[in-house]
């Protein structure tokens, strides 16, 4: 498509959305370069670091990232969410330099969530990382944000995939990356049939959030959020079933926004085996992330030809 604008819409999923990185990198060795960005929750972090220049600089960072790392960069403060962010939006922010989004060399736009109205926000300028932030703010989770007089929560809740907003930015052919399409349901599946939310890795990070609370009482209190047994089954934890019932409404979401509003091409990285924390887990994601870019190259080439 000669002098057609290509926007790639980049949707949520937490720590899974390192797989962008894989995915920009095998569209770039295919020589597509879009035209604009627009990025939701991890999605805009990502986005945002492109645009900006400074993919290479967050690609290096996140693949050294380990276990220890993440438990350091989650603060847990109980103020609005159970983590604040500050430590682990420094460190993005140190990725994306300060810069308006107005002034990136390439078209960039984030999507947020305003707490009052429930209405979707575009964010097209002011200072780039207060806009991530803002989009990524995963509701119990991390806390909201204050900007322009309202409260602004991760954009996952109105529009996981951004492509609305991508052609609203002038793109004539979308590509989008879903992170969410193998969720569902995986994981509420016995230990023997998958790894649980909270179970291996991810539970001892959450127990060590528990930790730093530093509150013997409290940390008593939210280790009943764990799964434990009833009735010989072992029960969904509170974070099973928040992160659960997240996946599934942006699923649903993102199947009825695509259903009236297609995107030219869908990529559909495969990561159900990644959980909401697994932020140490960047190589697996990016490489599933550049193998969804390689599994639809006939159909690129033929969107981008015709």
């Amino acid at each position: 498509m000669k002098n057609m604008k290509i926007g790639l819409a980049l949707g949520s999923g937490s720590a899974r959305g390192w797989a962008h990185i894989g995915v920009i990198r095998a569209l770039e060795e295919q020589g597509i370069k879009p035209d604009i960005v627009a990025g939701c929750s991890v999605g805009a972090l990502v986005g945002a670091a492109y645009c900006g220049g400074h993919l290479d600089a967050l690609e290096q960072w996140v693949k050294g990232l380990s276990f220890w790392d993440v438990v350091r960069l989650l603060d847990v403060k109980m103020a609005g969410g159970l983590i604040e962010g500050d430590s682990l939006m420094a460190s993005f922010e140190d990725k994306l330099r300060d810069a308006n989004i107005e002034e990136l060399p390439l078209p960039f736009a984030a999507v947020a969530t305003d707490l009052a109205s429930g209405r979707e926000v575009w964010l097209q300028e002011g200072p780039l990382p207060t806009a991530v932030r803002a989009s990524i703010a995963l509701p119990g989770l991390f806390s909201p944000i204050h900007l322009n007089d309202r409260w602004l929560v991760d954009g996952g809740l109105t529009n996981p995939v951004p492509i609305s907003l991508c052609r609203a930015m002038g793109a004539d052919v979308i590509i989008a990356a879903n992170l969410n399409s193998d969720l569902i349901g995986r994981h509420l599946k016995t230990r023997a049939q998958q790894k649980q939310l909270f179970g291996g890795q991810e539970r001892d990070l959450f127990n060590q959030l528990l930790k730093k609370l530093n509150s013997g009482m409290l940390e008593s209190t939210l280790a009943k959020w764990t799964r434990e047994k009833r009735g010989g089954e072992t029960a969904p934890g509170l974070f099973e079933v928040m992160a659960s019932s997240i996946n599934i409404m942006q699923d649903r979401i993102t199947k009825s926004r695509m259903a009236g509003d297609p995107p030219d091409v869908l990529l559909s990285p495969r990561l159900g085996q990644l959980g909401l924390l697994e932020f140490d887990r960047a190589g697996e994601a990016i490489a599933e992330g550049y193998e969804s870019v390689q599994r639809m190259e006939t159909t690129l080439r033929h969107v981008l030809n015709s």
